[in-house]
């Protein structure tokens, strides 16, 4: 099996379940840290006749990190495409069981029993706090409807205050950010890299939690250890 992953917390998934079966990754794969494939481009502009050369079995993409006319310009080259969507926890851990199952991996490996079993043994949240949920400035851009990330968080007890949005990642100006009643801004680290000198001076008064943008947004192994470490951030923040 020969797989080339666009996808970087499936990289890390198929790295570590099916260790040589990546021929081929994105830029953006930085885990695991030795990771020994052809880079291909980014996530949105990866390198169709590089990939097409490496003669994949597979190609694993995602319908939101992907854009179709690349998907569809590897198929044409002769490609088979698997793409994945994970808007919510539960989806996420069916759809790595399905890559792994394309990626020949007949037996279920045990880092996604062990992630599965973290997340279905949390608590339901006794009190939840709205939260403004940044991903990038200049424009603005928030966690909206329908997104993984926001799953993770509202199970986390920390609702998205744009969660019922049209949009999955409004732009919204800083101003009404300011005055939309959250109790609490989450930044990330990735894919915009908030830091606490780029992000928390521009909500004055409100609690900011710098958190692992990996934990947040990644569906992979990172998913057994997302809970406490987002959960440590969250509460550190409220403090």
């Amino acid at each position: 099996m020969r797989a080339v992953s666009l996808v970087p917390s499936l990289s890390e998934a198929v790295a570590r379940t099916a260790p040589g079966v990546l021929v081929g990754v994105t830029d953006w794969c930085t885990h695991p840290a030795a990771l020994d494939a052809v880079r291909v481009g980014g996530t949105k502009n990866p390198r169709v006749e590089l990939i097409a050369s490496l003669a994949p079995d597979l190609v694993i993409a995602n319908e939101e990190e992907n854009r179709a006319p690349d998907l569809q310009a590897l198929r044409a080259a002769g490609a088979e495409v698997l793409v994945t969507e994970v808007r919510d926890v539960p989806q996420a851990f069916r759809e790595l069981a399905r890559v792994l199952d394309a990626c020949g991996v007949r037996a279920r490996p045990r880092w996604l029993d062990e992630a599965e079993e973290t997340w279905a043994a949390l608590p339901v949240p006794d009190d939840r706090l709205r939260a403004v949920v940044p991903i990038w400035r200049r424009p603005w851009m928030v966690l909206g409807r329908d997104t993984f990330a926001g799953d993770v968080l509202a199970r986390l007890g920390v609702t998205p205050v744009h969660a019922d949005h049209p949009d999955r990642y409004p732009r919204v100006p800083l101003e009404e950010l300011r005055e939309c009643g959250a109790e609490l801004v989450v930044l990330p680290d990735e894919p915009y890299r908030f830091t606490a000198d780029d992000g928390p001076e521009a909500f004055p008064g409100l609690p900011c939690a710098l958190v692992s943008g990996r934990h947040l947004t990644w569906y992979g192994p990172s998913l057994g250890e997302a809970p406490r470490v987002l959960g440590r951030a969250l509460r550190a923040a409220r403090r």
